[in-house]
Order: C-alpha cells, then structure tokens, then sequence
C-alpha cells in the first residue's frame, strides 16, 4: 500500500486521505508524519500542532477551530472542529481579486433544437403542466397510456413528462412569497427542451388559475384544459380528450429536427449532491475547467445551491462583473438566511450524515469545495428563485440546495442539459433535461459502472489532470448536447419527480 494524502494549499495545516480503505495508525505518510490514530478515507489528519481555538485551514481558507490540542498527526473531524461564524454580507468588496483573462474559444458547435424563441433545446419532450396537486393522478395516467399508445408512433419524440407539484390551492396565493413558485412553474412551461408544444393541465376552481401557466403567444382554448369543464362523460371521456391534444402536439414535435448550433446558445446546470471530501479535489474542479470552457465559448453556465456558496459569499462577490451582481449575490443571501432564521434554523443543517462520513466537516468545509464546480469566470448575472436566464456567461441562479428543488428550479431557469457531481453517489436524474454524473472518487464509478458517466477519481490518483478530465467532460457536454452520447440515467429510464419551492404560507 502507497500512503496518499492530499494537501490542497501550501498553508493548509490538514490534508486528506486519498487511501480506499483509510490509513491505520502508525502509518508513515508524506512530510515524515507518522499517523496517531486510523484515519478513514477523505478524512483530514493535522500536518502540524494544532493548538485549542488555532484556525483548521482547508483550501486556503478557515474552515474551523480547534476545540482541543490536535497533535501532528492526529485524525480532524466534526467532534473536534467548532464551525466559524457565518460570514458577514454588507462589507464585502466585488472584483476585489485580479482576474485572468480566459481566451475565447470560437466556433464551437453542438447539434440541438432551435426553438422559435431563440433558445435551444438537447431534448424533444412534450410536457404537461399541472395547475394543481388535485390532477396529479389524471395527468400521471394520461402520460402513462400515451408513452404505451401514442409514443412509439412518434420517433423523433424523447419522451412525455408530467409536470407535477404541490402547489396550486390550500395555499396564500397573494402572500409574496407565493410568487416564487407560480414564477418558476410558469418558466418550467418554457424550458428550451419542451419546444413550445406544452399542455397545461388543471382543475379550474385553484387558486393558481391553469390560464396564467399557459405561455405567452400561446391560445388558452387550444393548450389547456380544466377538467372541471370537460364536456365529454367521465373520467374516461376526460382522458380521450386528453390523449387527443397530447398526439396533437407528438406530431407537431416529430417534425422537429437537431440543426448545427454554436455553443453559445447552450444553457448547462451544475449541480452536486452526496458530496464527500474528493469533490472539491476532482470532481468539482474538473466540472470547473468544462464550465470556463463553455462560457469561453460564449454559452451560459448556471451554479445554485445558496447554503453551499454562502460561506464562500467573499470568494464569490470578488468575481462579480460589476457592482449590481455583487449585491445581488448578497440580496439572495440575505434573503435565504431570514428564510431559514423563520424556520428556527441557519446553514449548518446544510451538512449531511453522509457528507460527514465522506470526510466534510461542516458547511464552510463543503462550500469551499462546493463554489470549485463554478470554475474561474467572472459571474455575469445573478437569478432570483425560478427566475429565467437572461446573460449569457456564468450565472449563479439563487435555489436551495436539495437536489431534486435545485434540479426543479435550474429547468425553470432555462437549462437545456445539467452536470452533477456526487462523492457519496446518488441515482438522481431529470426527465426533462439529460444529467451527465461525474463521480468524485474512482472506486465510485467502479461499484455504480452503470450509472456514473465520467470518472473525476482518475485525478486523486495522479492519472489523470484536472485538465484532463475537465476536457473530456466539455467533449461529453457537448456530445451528449447533441444526442450522440446518452447518459447513463437517461439509459436506465431513472428521473426525480420534480419539486417545486414554496416559502408561502399554506392556508
């Protein structure tokens, strides 16, 4: 066994274990330190004395606080590390950091779907939106028969997606916050991979009227239906209504067709979840490298997740383009503490089990390595909740930082097509837009072979660069953007339900 553990920063005073199985005690590792105590994998061990209160340095930055004497050597972790305060929004600076200058890469293309809004798609989907958690069932059954029926006669066609939620009535519709949610299930009728031919579904006595969900330009007779005034007789005439307006719009989208496009027009997700202490060294970086690649080539990149960039807000502000972004990258934060204040809670809730046992400590440990995935760009624009894309270039779009919230919330803002990143792994996908999942650890990619696209572990074990892997992740975007490539989830038919945020009250 060769002993490999991995120092991020010169002046970090921890590394962690790169080894699969952890190191025991007695282990002699770089530096001529010998190891205290067993050590498990992605765990930090002191490269020095580290005396009670004295900063625990990670990625260059404070990540916590001794509570007692940490000899050389010693095992680091959550019962020994007291977590930072929350960093402080209204003194910080924007473009406080000297900025590189990322060449341009030009003439880039990718095969996608050309909407008549301008946007692009990676997918053909029909979707049907509901108004209403009262027509879930119907609109569940609907898209059953008719991937049974009406699919197969369809080809050109990916799939048919329900667009279901929780959302609709039994809710403060006036209360402020309710905008959050009827504004990003408006946007999610407006997603690039639905091509214009949705189907809004509702009841008709919500208080979320089914007309406000139809997209502008659209006809209201034509692309909705309320059940409530159906005239055919019963539920089985409800549904041949249905099956006819959804092979309506199957045939519509059969006649699309992918055409050559730049890589401008292409709209990618970052995302990350399971994450262990591997992500901010392989998985994330790498991601980062695809993410300037493809805002070098004039495209757009959304990252997310605001309890996972808020205790690296400072990081952040510094690359803002201007005044206006850096503070409104404080507005979302601002805005997301009193959230969670209301709740009787703050961040740390953030960290999982999992992500404990995966080597992260706390929040300001797993943001760190969190805002990696982001790249070098200067950020260009920032979204509120469920708001839809509106720069090109790197865009941080305000979500929480539950996965399947997250996902929901990205497709509102307008992705065509999402990259995630998981340590720990997880079977999370999306039917509206391919997931490309990157593991950060090898001995990941090798036990989930058949639902991890792209191995980032290759880089903890010294075969591989971030480059590298970086590289052949934007050649797997755009790959898979164009439908040469499908993902592994995709493969597997695996999808989330989708879930919609809602900070209102609920009457």
């Amino acid at each position: 066994m060769n002993p490999t553990i991995i120092q991020i920063d010169p002046v970090d005073n921890v590394a962690i274990v790169a080894n699969d199985e952890g190191l025991p005690s007695g282990t002699l590792i770089a530096g001529g330190i010998t190891l205290r105590e067993f050590v498990p994998q992605g765990h930090k061990v002191a490269l020095s004395f580290i005396q009670k209160d004295s900063p625990i340095i990670r990625f260059g930055e404070v990540i916590g606080w001794a509570l007692e004497d940490r000899l050389e050597g010693s095992w680091l972790n959550e019962r020994n590390i007291r977590m930072p305060e929350s960093p402080g929004l209204y003194d910080l600076s924007w473009g406080g950091r000297e900025r590189e200058t990322l060449l341009p890469l030009e003439r880039l293309t990718f095969e996608g779907y050309r909407n008549a809004d301008g946007s692009v798609g990676t997918k053909n989907v029909l979707g049907i939106v509901t108004s209403v958690q009262c027509v879930t069932g119907v609109a569940d059954h609907v898209v059953a028969k008719a991937k049974r029926e009406l699919l197969p006669k369809y080809p050109n066609v990916d799939d048919i997606v329900a667009i279901t939620h929780a959302f609709g009535c039994g809710v403060a519709i006036q209360a402020p916050d309710a905008a959050i949610p009827t504004r990003t299930l408006m946007n999610l009728a407006k997603n690039p991979n639905l091509g214009g031919e949705v189907l809004v579904l509702g009841l008709g006595c919500e208080k979320l009227q089914p007309a406000k969900l139809v997209p502008e330009g659209h006809d209201q007779k034509d692309d909705m239906v309320c059940l409530q005034e159906v005239q055919e007789e019963g539920f089985g005439g409800m549904v041949n209504r249905l099956m006819t307006m959804v092979e309506t719009r199957l045939a519509k989208l059969d006649q699309r067709r992918r055409e050559t496009c730049p890589v401008s027009d292409l709209v990618v997700g970052l995302q990350c979840g399971g994450s262990d202490a591997f992500s901010g060294v392989t998985a994330n970086p790498a991601v980062g490298y695809a993410a300037d690649c493809i805002v070098r080539a004039g495209g757009t990149v959304l990252f997310s997740e605001v309890t996972e960039v808020r205790d690296a807000i400072h990081l952040l502000t510094a690359r803002a383009s201007n005044e206006d972004v850096a503070e409104a990258l404080i507005r979302e934060m601002s805005w997301y503490d009193n959230y969670l204040e209301r709740g009787s809670s703050d961040r740390s809730a953030n960290t999982s089990p999992g992500n404990k046992i995966g080597g992260l400590s706390n929040i300001v440990e797993k943001a760190l390595g969190s805002i990696i995935k982001s790249g070098r760009s200067p950020i260009a624009d920032v979204l509120g909740h469920g708001e839809r894309v509106k720069k090109k270039g790197l865009v941080f779009a305000a979500t929480p930082a539950s996965d399947f919230v997250c996902g929901t919330q990205q497709l509102a803002s307008g992705i065509a097509l999402q990259v995630f990143t998981t340590g720990r792994g997880t079977p999370y996908s999306l039917a509206m837009a391919p997931v490309i999942k990157v593991s950060s650890r090898t001995t990941l990619s090798q036990r989930w072979f058949d639902l991890i696209d792209l191995d980032a572990g290759t880089i903890a074990t010294g075969d591989a660069t971030i480059e590298e892997v970086g590289e052949a992740l934007f050649h797997k975007i755009l790959d898979v953007a164009s439908g040469r490539a499908k993902t592994a989830a995709d493969t597997l038919g695996l999808a989330n339900d989708m879930v919609v945020f809602n900070p209102a009250p609920i009457t």
